[in-house]
């Protein structure tokens, strides 16, 4: 289950953002570099205490994320540069975003890195299949769609109904969710890898 193989089927919704994308002059570039832009926003925004505004610019991260490659494709631009681009922003937007929640107070140290870790290696092993001749595979338990998501719906419940359970409020747990999900969704992707190795 994720909301990234849904990707495909919304090009219906973001064509009007895209359409006026191209008639105002915004590149798919420009479109990363304010994903990566605002996720740092968000970092700062989450370390500093502002959840609300945090979330906001994790909105706006997912919604320059989903734009750059449509517009990218839609121009008929979409090349290697640009997708290294992508992944290399996306990468550090999950870094700044989960680091900027737990240093922010949400949960303790270890916990942060067990979600960053479990984040960026089910995310690198989800491109380390193309390496090895296998093809792309985002399938598993937790994608990066799904975990913007759920980082909107957690910052949301922690300003609207804020308090904690057993002494961590829900990004907090949410980061929990990031590390235990995330590693699995890696051992996931790595057993479909290794099958699909073995058969060639």
């Amino acid at each position: 289950m994720t909301l990234d193989q849904f990707r495909p089927h919304v090009q219906g919704i973001v064509q009007p953002v895209v359409d006026l994308a191209r008639k105002i002059g915004i590149t798919p570039n420009g479109l990363s570099l304010a994903s990566f832009l605002v996720s740092i926003l968000a970092g700062i925004a989450f370390y500093a205490g502002g959840v609300a505004l945090g979330v906001v610019m994790v909105a706006f991260n997912a919604v320059f994320d989903a734009l750059d490659g449509a517009l990218a494709r839609d121009m008929g631009v979409a090349g290697l540069r640009g997708d290294f681009l992508d992944h290399v922003i996306d990468r550090y937007a999950d870094i700044f975003i989960i680091t900027g929640i737990f240093a922010g107070g949400a949960a303790s140290w270890p916990i942060g890195v067990f979600a960053l870790t479990g984040v960026l290696m089910s995310s690198y092993l989800g491109t380390q299949a193309q390496a090895v001749g296998v093809g792309r595979f985002y399938g598993g338990l937790l994608g990066r769609a799904d975990r913007l998501v759920l980082i909107i719906i957690a910052g949301t419940l922690t300003v609207l109904i804020p308090g904690e359970i057993y002494g961590l409020n829900y990004l907090g747990w949410l980061l929990v969710i990031f590390g235990v999900l995330g590693h699995y969704t890696a051992f996931q992707r790595f057993v479909h890898v290794w099958r699909r190795i073995e058969k060639e």
